[in-house]
């Protein structure tokens, strides 16, 4: 056993992830924010029924809430990318 990976200690986190949904007539809106313990990011999101389409709230739903879920993934990867970046060490001339 590699004496590195014991002496390493592990780290738990846990994440709470809360969406709420808004049913306006044929209109979904889904306010999305995920708390990681360290930084809190949120997301507002619509979905709009297709007039033609016989209404399914449940499919409003699933297309607001995965566009909010989308974008706190694109933000997660930008802080991600900036936090690398920040932790870089300097350039040496």
């Amino acid at each position: 056993m590699n004496t590195n990976t014991t002496a390493q200690q592990l780290r738990t986190k846990q994440w709470t992830l809360r969406v709420d949904l808004f049913e306006e007539g044929d209109v979904t809106k889904v306010h999305a924010v995920l708390d990681t313990g360290d930084n809190r990011l949120e997301s507002r999101t619509i979905a709009h029924r297709n007039p033609n389409d016989p209404p399914a709230p449940e499919i409003g739903d699933e297309y607001a809430a995965a566009r909010a879920l989308i974008d706190i993934g694109n933000q997660l990867l930008r802080a991600g990318r900036t936090d690398a970046a920040a932790n870089e060490p300097p350039l040496h001339s």
